[in-house]
């Protein structure tokens, strides 16, 4: 079992109450908004675990909606412990102000979330520069190209997809003009992104006028399925 598994289900749930979901955003597992309400943030591990609780409690400084979600436990990991001191947990979420879900990956999407707790008011301190980081982010995010949980592979960020586009626009034309690629692909930092080459994706040829690298190249065959998405 990996936490990719429970992010499609806790997906589900939130979009049928009139959320938009994405996940891995600015570290968060899970970040659901709706209108102008505080957005909800999920996040998943295989177990519950006082890691699991301090990364929750972190979360409560972007949001005062935060739950953490785990695997429904079965006879074979961990059920009778987790029958035993289900009680005891509630009660430190609820004393935490964190939510608490579990996913049982046996039954339809639609019916495979179960919440044992919302969270409660609580007066963390929050952190407004990272709580604003937070949603400028999701906002300027295309789709949801990334799963929740997702640790070891390459996050698709708002950023990412920026420097997707001038390189898909670079390919498709050739070495170009900056100014062209900014114009043409409405990505307004494209000088940034260029000029610093944080993924050495871009090489410039002439004053102002850039081309890809072998290793810009190669990524829009690593990244053609996020290109096309956009």
């Amino acid at each position: 079992m990996r936490e990719t598994d429970l992010y499609p289900a806790i997906k589900h749930l939130l979009e049928k109450q009139g959320y938009e979901v994405k996940a891995e955003v600015n570290d968060c597992d899970v970040v659901a908004v709706r209108g102008d309400e505080p957005p909800i943030i999920v996040e998943m591990k295989l177990s519950f675990s006082l890691p699991l609780l301090i990364q929750a409690i972190d979360r409560q400084s972007l949001s005062e909606e935060v739950y953490i979600a785990i695997p429904k436990p079965t006879k074979k990991s961990g059920g009778a412990l987790w029958k035993r001191n289900k009680r005891g947990l509630l009660k430190l979420c609820r004393r935490l102000g964190i939510g608490l879900m579990t996913v049982n990956l046996k039954k339809t999407i639609g019916r495979a979330v179960e919440v044992h707790c919302d969270p409660l008011p609580t007066t963390p301190r929050k952190n407004k520069r990272r709580s604003g980081r937070l949603l400028k982010e999701f906002t300027q995010r295309v789709g949801d190209p990334n799963m929740g949980g997702s640790n070891k592979c390459k996050i698709i960020t708002s950023y990412r997809q920026d420097a997707l586009r001038c390189l898909s626009f670079i390919d498709a034309q050739g070495a170009v003009k900056l100014k062209e690629i900014r114009e043409k692909t409405s990505v307004d930092r494209a000088g940034g992104i260029l000029q610093k080459d944080h993924y050495g994706w871009f090489t410039r040829v002439d004053r102002g006028i850039y081309d890809l690298t072998p290793q810009g190249r190669s990524a829009l065959d690593t990244f053609s399925a996020a290109i096309a998405a956009l």
